[in-house]
């Protein structure tokens, strides 16, 4: 959607406080920023967020800011003043949600814990996002994405057997948070409209990292079987896997359907394993998966990728290869689907994007600019606020804004 388009927004005129920094919290606020909600980014005077430093940092900016905090306005203000906090309550009056991702108690010390803030605002909704949530045992402990990878069982099963465990490239620990965060937001927000009033949504990195997991937990019950890092391959269904091309390129196979193993197994030229009924649904699969990987892989280095492509696609057997970025921002169906995106920065730079999701027929998100300059909507924010131009003067002197 273009940043100038007048087509209503599903989320104008929701009003959302930022207190969060990094990733987990700033990528919830972001989704509801593309999608028209007014999100107030609270920021630390002189620094900002890190996440103003990470990563590629180009004229003193990470070009992931750019993505992270578009449709943002950004306020500088020390949360650890008392003039701060007395001004955060002020915005808390008038605010819809509130997202913050600080170690839990952080807030409570600072006089802005959830019971204080609903008291001012029995209506506002409150999205908590921390390693390991707002109770039990592991409450107090530090926890960043990473950790909760490995506590919800990601990290273990990355990689191949007896090597050690990699990490997944991206923050996905942090993200798929985010994710439960702006989901939790939306069912409270459908909530208030019944009842008036809002409540906590409490989203742990772990465990929004365990929901993935599929049937790790049911399988260890019932069998007493640890799932085990398995490389490429997925075990249990077969074949799904990457194979060598004769390029020394790989392609990755899902041909798990049961017509559509059928269809690989003609195209590989072993059409008595396509007739084999040990093999006619994924579970006897699964039990010769060595057989049937051995088969394809053979067949596979006898070609180049480009070649398996075109026969795979030709047979309506799902195939591809890891993309990396140029692969990505040259892919005509990226384009086609308007997922890579050109933006403007606050410098002039024109830089690509990441687009919108998810796609609404009616009311689609808007891209917007990229990240704000740090405090860059401070003045604005404090007079929509009636805070006057002497006050103002005091709290810059203080270092408070």
């Amino acid at each position: 959607m273009n940043p100038t388009d007048s087509r209503h927004l599903p989320l104008e005129g929701l009003k959302v406080l930022e207190l969060g920094q990094l990733i987990a919290g700033p990528f919830a606020t972001k989704m509801l920023g593309e999608f028209g909600a007014d999100v107030i980014k609270i920021e630390p005077p002189g620094t900002g967020d890190p996440l103003r430093k990470w990563r590629m940092v180009e004229e003193g900016t990470s070009l992931w800011w750019h993505v992270q905090t578009r449709n943002k306005r950004s306020v500088s203000l020390d949360l650890r003043s008392t003039e701060g906090q007395d001004i955060v309550r002020r915005l808390v009056k008038e605010a819809d949600v509130l997202v913050e991702n600080f170690r839990p108690g952080t807030l409570e010390g600072w006089g802005l814990g959830w019971d204080l803030l609903s008291e001012l605002n029995p209506r506002l909704i409150m999205a908590r996002i921390s390693g390991y949530g707002q109770s039990g045992p592991y409450r107090d402990k530090p926890g960043f994405g990473v950790i909760g990878e490995a506590m919800g069982g990601l990290r273990y099963l990355t990689g191949h057997a007896g090597q050690p465990s990699v990490r997944v490239g991206v923050s996905i620990g942090d993200s798929l948070s985010a994710l439960y965060a702006v989901i939790g937001t939306l069912l409270a927000l459908q909530e208030r409209q019944r009842s008036g009033q809002g409540q906590v949504i409490d989203v742990a990195l772990y465990e929004s990292v365990f929901a993935m997991m599929e049937s790790l937990v049911p399988e260890y019950d019932a069998s007493g079987q640890i799932r085990e890092p398995s490389g490429s391959s997925l075990p249990g269904i077969t074949p799904s896997n990457a194979y060598l091309c004769r390029d020394g390129d790989y392609v990755l196979i899902a041909g798990n359907g049961d017509s559509i193993f059928k269809r690989l197994m003609e195209v590989i030229g072993r059409p008595d394993l396509a007739k084999d009924e040990r093999f006619a649904h994924n579970d006897g699969r699964s039990r010769h998966a060595e057989l049937i990987d051995g088969a394809i892989a053979e067949w596979t280095r006898e070609h180049s990728r480009d070649e398996i492509l075109e026969r795979l696609d030709e047979a309506r057997v799902p195939a591809g290869y890891p993309y990396t970025a140029a692969d990505i921002v040259n892919d005509p169906h990226y384009l086609a689907r308007e997922m890579i995106q050109t933006i403007t920065t606050p410098g002039g730079r024109s830089l690509k994007v990441p687009g919108v999701l998810p796609k609404l027929s009616a009311t689609p998100g808007r891209l917007g600019q990229g990240g704000p300059d740090l405090g860059q909507h401070t003045e604005q924010v404090l007079d929509e606020l009636g805070i006057d131009e002497e006050t103002r003067q005091k709290l810059r002197q203080g270092g408070i804004i």
